[in-house]
């Protein structure tokens, strides 16, 4: 009985969807413009993405320029995001703010315009130019609406975005101080790519990391340095503990910037006593 059931259930399912790819296709081929707006909008409401943006992405130019154009536009782009589409659905986003700027919805597009390149965001090793575009979207969002009930998600999504790229920039001067001496002086271009990120983004979560992997470099390239270059890196070292230590007086990397300065003294104290 069971299995009667379950075999006359899936007769019945195939039936409707049968009826329902014969009624879709027959829409398709109908080329009716008008049918195809009310049924891509039931599509749609229904979250049948697929269908829908096939039925409404003809439209796009063909209501252009009319009372539909609005919704139209509007339905495609979240059809596309609907279809994990976040490139094409963030154009349409885009456009859709361009071409109806006093439209209600424009505040959600300029936004959502600005989640696409959120979603497009990769992994900080990577390139991180859809990084860079979705905080000058979400900062676009804060100028154009400042009252926004979003404002709030929108800085807080930038703030993730930003530390992305801190830490994108930290792993560089990391890959810096690993080479060593690879090829050259690789410890002061460490030195530079961390203080460069400390000066762009000087809130950052990584703060304690670069200013650590600062004082470290400059540890390491004044042990390696030629004689008449070594105690004035030696000195700049302390200096940088200093610097180091008033910031994070009870940091994590404590410990090993105390190393860092006994040793550093140490080695400054056999300048001292040659000069005497």
């Amino acid at each position: 009985m069971r299995l009667r059931n379950l075999l006359f259930f899936l007769v019945v399912l195939t039936g409707l969807l049968n009826s329902s790819c014969s009624k879709y296709q027959k829409l398709l081929k109908s080329q009716d413009s008008e049918q195809w707006y009310i049924e891509g909008i039931k599509y749609y409401e229904k979250e049948d993405y697929t269908r829908a943006a096939t039925l409404l992405g003809q439209l796009v130019n063909v209501y252009r320029g009319t009372d539909k154009a609005e919704e139209v536009n509007y339905v495609y782009a979240n059809c596309l995001y609907g279809l994990h589409d976040d490139v094409t659905s963030g154009h349409y986003y885009r456009e859709f703010v361009k071409n109806f700027p006093a439209s209600e919805k424009a505040e959600e597009c300029q936004f959502m315009s600005a989640y696409t390149y959120y979603n497009l965001s990769p992994k900080p090793r990577l390139d991180q130019t859809a990084t860079e575009q979705a905080i000058q979207e979400f900062q676009l969002f804060i100028n154009m609406y400042p009252n926004s009930p979003r404002v709030e998600e929108a800085t807080r999504l930038m703030d993730e975005l930003r530390d992305k790229l801190v830490y994108k920039s930290y792993l560089s001067a990391k890959l810096y101080y690993n080479l060593g001496d690879y090829l050259g002086n690789n410890y002061q271009s460490a030195v530079i790519a961390a203080q460069n990120s400390l000066k762009d983004f000087p809130d950052t979560k990584y703060r304690e990391e670069l200013s650590f992997l600062i004082l470290e470099s400059k540890f390491i390239q004044a042990i390696k340095s030629i004689e008449e270059k070594k105690e004035e890196r030696i000195r700049d070292t302390i200096d940088e503990y200093y610097s180091f230590v008033n910031e994070f007086p009870e940091g994590k990397y404590k410990k090993r910037a105390d190393r860092i300065l006994i040793d550093s003294e140490s080695m400054l104290k056999s300048y001292d006593n040659q000069a005497v």
